[in-house]
């Protein structure tokens, strides 16, 4: 029986699986476009009951009242992003040779159900005050659920990549295992995403959009530094810090990838993919200034920062991506690719 199953593992190329597991990929994005859209519009606490809205999965009005429909679908979407993650982790512990891709699929698993359990408590325990930082304890968990969507954005993305037909069958090239400053400063742009991000969850959630209500100074009169300080303008304040640090890290990462030899043409794609992100993401903070904190520019703001960090994650990844050489273990068919 156990011989059977490991039979059937391969570390080829699965077509069904590598498309069925970026459809998922592709469906996380509407998850977080729901749910920036629900903060953006203040609509997080419209049913105050969970995992049911309202007692029910069909709540009266929520097709018709958008802060009952924001949510709502948000979390009916959060159900459906579930039963994908955990199809993947079976059909890929099911059918998948790697050992590697098969933690990654279990990791992805127990992050969307601590994601949905934080997103439960986040609604659950918003009654309960915390006098130290003058918030409730549900907007923490709101802090932290914003922050581990974005986690739960690359688990989900690494196990898609790992299962592509590019990353199957592709010839690695040799040139990755000699360049690891390149590899570092990845994972610092990816560090510093996280950063960002986690800085932004607390800002949105304390209502520090508009602490520094100017832009590009910080104050009316052209100042860099607010003339006041305070905990919401000094996270607005570390955000905007944080926006010009990655401007700088995120701009040399696609000019080396772009200029490394050999660079493919998709490193060069995903370097120019970085590139316009991280421009169309400056001009979308500065237009939340600008438009007073629209909804739907803000919105934009959190979606295409979650595009930015997976872009520069699967471009990371694809350099940590194991080099030429193949490994047979056994006669069952099982191969593993030599870690650089």
């Amino acid at each position: 029986m156990a011989s059977s199953a490991l039979t059937s593992r391969r570390s080829t190329y699965q077509p069904a699986l590598a498309w069925f597991t970026a459809g998922a990929g592709l469906w996380v994005f509407v998850l977080v476009l729901l749910g920036a859209f629900t903060t953006s519009i203040g609509a997080g606490m419209i049913f105050l009951d969970w995992p049911l809205s309202n007692g029910s999965l069909n709540p009266e009005g929520w097709l018709s009242d958008i802060a009952k429909f924001a949510e709502h679908s948000h979390r009916l979407s959060a159900g459906l992003m579930s039963i994908l993650t955990i199809a993947i982790a079976v059909l890929v512990w099911r059918y998948e040779a790697r050992a590697w891709l098969r933690k990654v699929a279990g990791a992805a698993v127990a992050l969307v159900l601590v994601q949905a359990l934080v997103g439960g408590l986040r609604v659950l325990l918003d009654h309960l005050h915390v006098e130290m930082v003058n918030t409730s304890v549900g907007r923490l968990f709101a802090m932290l659920h914003a922050t581990l969507a974005q986690i739960f954005v690359c688990v989900l993305l690494l196990v898609a990549l790992g299962l592509s037909r590019a990353w199957s069958e592709g010839t690695p090239s040799d040139r990755r295992a000699q360049n690891p400053a390149l590899r570092r400063l990845g994972v610092w742009c990816c560090g510093l995403l996280v950063l960002q991000l986690a800085i932004a969850a607390v800002m949105r959630h304390s209502f520090a959009g508009l602490a520094i209500p100017v832009f590009p100074a910080s104050t009316p009169d052209g100042g860099l530094l607010p003339e006041v300080w305070n905990f919401r303008v000094s996270i607005h304040f570390a955000h905007r810090v944080m926006a010009a640090v990655l401007t700088v890290t995120l701009l040399t990462l696609a000019w080396r990838v772009w200029n490394a030899r050999p660079a493919s043409a998709g490193e060069k794609f995903a370097a120019a993919a970085v590139s316009f992100l991280l421009g169309l993401q400056v001009y979308l903070g500065a237009s939340v200034i600008w438009t007073y904190r629209n909804p739907y520019v803000t919105t934009g703001h959190v979606i295409v920062g979650a595009c930015l960090l997976a872009t520069t994650f699967g471009l990371t990844a694809w350099l940590y991506r194991p080099t030429a050489g193949t490994v047979r273990a056994g006669g069952a068919g099982r191969q593993e690719l030599a870690r650089p």
